[in-house]
């Protein structure tokens, strides 16, 4: 399977009505020419799992300006004013999740665990209708596992094969989200040949990784 593909190509995969995860945190370590194609494409009626909905011009918050988006599901969505105003009109579905809390959900579904357990949100509205597990007298609320259709992430470098390495803190949630999607797309600034990167600097295996898009390719 050739892994390296076009924009379009690996995004075709992306269907109206589709869960769709996007890394990046308050737009760092985002895909953005993969979220410029899908603006163009006004695929609608897409569930989004992130971190947070960026900016409105920046990240995923350009898709929320288009409301290509029926549910969000984030840990904030502060930094972007249309996100907000979307939930207070009730045209989009918005939920949040503690940030840790989002990230071990997305975690359990790539490494086949059956959910975590945490104390965060007990007492609050998180817990309602959560399912509790008491462990050595203590309680917990049981998170279950969130997984996607697609995981559109992003990093630094990749081979052909779809070996990984980011640069800094744009890892973020794209390492977790590639084992999390039943097609994991990559966009990356630069591809290199097999064996090009040390094995000791791989992040996310190539196992993980389906489509691979150059930055900046705009090809068929």
């Amino acid at each position: 399977m050739n892994k390296v593909v076009s924009a379009q190509t690996a995004l075709s995969h992306v269907k109206d009505g589709c869960t769709i995860m996007v890394g990046g945190f308050m737009a760092n370590g985002t895909p953005e020419t993969l979220i410029d194609k899908l603006c163009k494409n006004k695929t609608k009626d897409l569930t989004l799992i992130c971190n947070d909905t960026a900016f409105v011009d920046r990240g995923v918050g350009k898709m929320v300006v288009n409301k290509q988006f029926k549910k969000i599901i984030a840990s904030h969505i502060g930094l972007n004013k249309e996100t907000g105003r979307q939930m207070n009109a009730f045209e989009t579905e918005v939920e949040l999740i503690p940030q840790g809390t989002l990230a071990e959900q997305i975690r359990s579904a790539g490494f086949g665990l059956g959910g975590v357990l945490t104390k965060t949100g007990l007492g609050t509205l998180v817990e309602q209708g959560k399912e509790k597990v008491t462990v050595e007298g203590e309680e917990f609320i049981l998170e279950k596992p969130i997984s996607a259709d697609i995981a559109i992430i992003f990093a630094s470098k990749a081979d052909k094969a779809g070996n990984l390495v980011y640069k800094g803190s744009m890892n973020n949630f794209n390492n977790l989200m590639a084992s999390a999607a039943k097609i994991t797309i990559v966009e990356v600034d630069e591809i290199v040949e097999v064996g090009e990167i040390n094995q000791n600097e791989v992040v996310t295996p190539g196992i993980f990784i389906d489509f691979i898009v150059e930055g900046g390719n705009s090809i068929g």
